[in-house]
């Protein structure tokens, strides 16, 4: 029995001349092509010049029970090609969950690489790309939201978020107060569009930049990373080894827990521990 493959190919993002040849054959010769809104995804097909692609709804609420079908279509030996309304699929939208079922159904899973927001917006922000992470959409409100905020002020890598227009006035002011108004960033919106815009500065002049202008298009927020922090001063150093000797360790346990703590010499905090006088 021959067997077919489930294939994660990207989309635009905003210029439907960035679908690659290959992503325009895939979806071609593909038996099932899943997308997020079968109206949408008319458009990408018509302007590649796909006619008769039988589709299928994968969204949010879809995507558990589509993985039965896309099992089904693959065991048949079809390849069910995985595409959303923008970008790859399984990065802040559908396709994780079909990727998974695919997988542990023992069958094979490839991808058509191509655009993403979260890439485009980072290579052009003028910031750090040798280390980053992507949080995708902060949490709306709450606990939830402080804390990962609060994670991404004390994060040393760059950092790639996206927001809604509705809410980018928002996100950046709490970015702000947790970060710092100096903070670098980057705020990019309607990549690869007629209209894209990349605006670069601190937080402080993006929260100025953004009031009171209407908001268009979806966001992606390119943020620096925090400083490291300064080393520790003697004062710094005799402070957690009296911590230490308080809470019952010997003058060795003290130096080798602060040394490490600090990755500082052992020789300085050894030092500092006979100058604090008998253990």
């Amino acid at each position: 029995m021959t067997v077919g493959g489930l294939v994660l190919v990207a989309t635009p993002i905003g210029n439907l001349g960035d679908l690659g040849r290959r992503g325009e054959d895939t979806l071609r010769r593909a038996t099932l092509i899943c997308c997020e809104d079968t109206r949408h995804s008319a458009k990408l097909l018509a302007h590649a010049g796909i006619r008769g692609a039988r589709l299928a709804v994968c969204n949010e609420h879809t995507e558990a029970a589509r993985a039965a079908e896309v099992i089904a279509a693959i065991e048949a030996g079809g390849t069910v090609a995985l595409i959303t309304d923008a970008g790859t699929p399984g990065i802040s939208d559908p396709g994780s969950r079909v990727v998974r079922a695919v997988l542990d159904a023992g069958l094979p899973v490839s991808a058509v690489p191509g655009p993403a927001a979260l890439i485009a917006a980072l290579v052009i922000s003028g910031l750090d790309t040798s280390r980053f992470v992507f949080d995708g959409f902060l949490p709306r409100s709450g606990t939830e939201r402080r804390a990962r905020l609060e994670s991404v002020a004390a994060e040393a890598r760059t950092t790639v978020l996206y927001e809604a227009p509705h809410r980018i006035e928002r996100t950046i002011a709490d970015l702000a107060r947790h970060c710092g108004p100096q903070r670098p960033v980057a705020v990019a919106r309607e990549l690869t569009k007629l209209h894209e815009e990349v605006w670069r500065g601190t937080l402080a002049e993006a929260a100025a930049h953004l009031a009171g202008r209407p908001p268009r298009g979806e966001y992606v927020v390119v943020l620096g990373g925090a400083a490291p922090a300064p080393p520790p001063d003697d004062h710094d150093l005799r402070a957690d080894l009296r911590a230490e000797l308080a809470a019952g360790a010997d003058r060795r346990a003290a130096v080798a827990a602060v040394t490490a703590r600090h990755r500082v010499a052992k020789r300085r905090v050894y030092d500092l521990a006979l100058g604090l006088g008998p253990a």
